[in-house]
């Protein structure tokens, strides 16, 4: 296919309702997490618990290739409105939450949030090629990850705001009335082909009883079995993993290395967004210029040399290295996410799907953990090169075999010309 792969992408009605709910539920979600945490602290005046509220919104992805697996077993479309539909009625539920007394009320909220975003992108990851030309599957991607970091610029201010003025009560109604638009959104896609309690290979059982592991484990074999993903995830897990602990000392760079107060991170996450946002509008054009491996591989080498740059005591040489940090930490993501689309059967795709999410990202939320604590007894100046190291390493396993990557993407590109 020629250039010119994203305006076909917002041509795209399916493409185009798809990135719509998108922005709409990423900017309630984005304003709610972030209003978490503050309202936590604001009732208890704890930072324990303020924290714990990003556990409650991960702890779910532990169970990913569960819940994968459940969305596998379900309509996909009608899965994606009736998450939106819970959602939108849950969470004025948070309207009760007055006191430190009933703070478990939010808790309880995030926990079933969290298991609902997990289906949620279970579902959406196995029904985009359903409903989008498999050619324009990492632009569509690509302009996904636009879309989520273009509402991380914008919606964490809105959310604020509402909370200083109205409090997080009406965080939480913003948030409901986005999940019930997007569910709308969601309804108007056309989809073909959409597999009805069924999955390849397991009969017409349920997700429970003895065939139940078997059939959550039916995805980790899927990314395992493959010379083209397993290498994409693996790298996208330890390149996660890099993630947490360079976000770990994020404020050791701003305090030691640059001098700052901590809410100078706000501004080097804001550049790091934007950094992103350019990635995603180049991941499709690139993607169909070389494989994933070395798409993901370039990505790595930038996100490394951008984490040694910090070290450098320098406000515009720490700004520019937070663009290119954003610039290379999703390219593994967007090539992992297009290769499983591509590589795996749809019935299997949700369970795909969650299976390396969880791979993926449950490294990065033990990173944060590790990187706490080295920070207090390592000199960021040590760790920054330590971990560009480890991350140039990566790029060089992941691009060693470029070559296979281009056999293995000519072969999709013929099955896509066949679909």
């Amino acid at each position: 296919m020629s250039g010119g792969g994203t305006g076909r992408v917002l041509r795209d009605r399916n493409a185009g309702l798809y990135l719509s709910g998108v922005v709409v539920s990423g900017f309630g979600t984005t304003a709610m997490w972030l209003v978490a945490g503050v309202w936590v602290k604001s009732l208890t005046g704890s930072d324990a618990l303020a924290a714990l509220t990003v556990f409650a919104l991960w702890a779910p992805v532990l169970a990913g290739p569960a819940l994968g697996a459940l969305a596998d077993r379900l309509p996909r479309r009608p899965l994606l409105v009736g998450v939106g539909l819970l959602m939108a009625a849950l969470l004025p539920v948070l309207l009760l939450l007055d006191s430190a007394d009933r703070v478990w009320l939010l808790f309880a909220v995030l926990l079933v949030y969290g298991v609902c975003g997990a289906l949620h992108d279970a579902a959406e990851a196995a029904l985009v090629p359903q409903a989008v030309d498999v050619r324009l599957l990492g632009d569509f991607n690509g302009l996904r990850l636009t879309a989520n970091e273009g509402m991380k610029l914008l919606a964490p201010p809105v959310g604020a705001a509402l909370f200083a003025r109205f409090g997080g009560a009406s965080v939480a109604l913003l948030d409901a009335v986005t999940f019930a638009l997007a569910a709308g959104i969601f309804a108007l896609l056309r989809v073909r082909g959409e597999p009805r309690g069924r999955t390849a290979g397991t009969g017409t059982r349920g997700c429970t009883g003895t065939r139940g592991f078997p059939r959550v484990r039916e995805g980790a074999r899927q990314l395992w079995g493959s010379p083209v993903l397993r290498p994409l995830v693996a790298g996208g897990a330890a390149v996660m993993f890099l993630a947490g602990l360079n976000g770990a000392v994020i404020y050791a760079v701003a305090d030691d290395v640059l001098g700052h107060a901590p809410t100078y991170v706000g501004v080097l996450y804001a550049v790091q967004g934007a950094g992103s946002v350019l990635t995603g509008l180049a991941a499709g054009p690139l993607l169909r210029r070389m494989p994933e491996r070395l798409f993901a591989a370039a990505g790595t080498a930038l996100f490394a040399l951008g984490v040694a740059g910090r070290a450098l005591p320098y406000d515009a040489v720490a700004l520019v290295c937070s663009a290119v940090i954003g610039a290379g930490l999703p390219c593994v993501l967007i090539a992992a996410l297009t290769a499983v689309q591509r590589e795996v059967p749809n019935a299997a795709l949700g369970r795909a799907a969650a299976t390396a999410n969880t791979l993926i990202f449950v490294p990065n939320a033990l990173a944060l953990a590790l990187g706490a604590a080295l920070v207090a007894f390592v000199d960021v100046r040590v760790l920054l090169p330590v971990l560009t190291v480890a991350g140039l390493t990566v790029a060089l396993l992941l691009a060693a075999r470029a070559g296979a990557g281009v056999g293995a993407a000519a072969v999709t590109g013929a099955r896509a010309g066949r679909r």
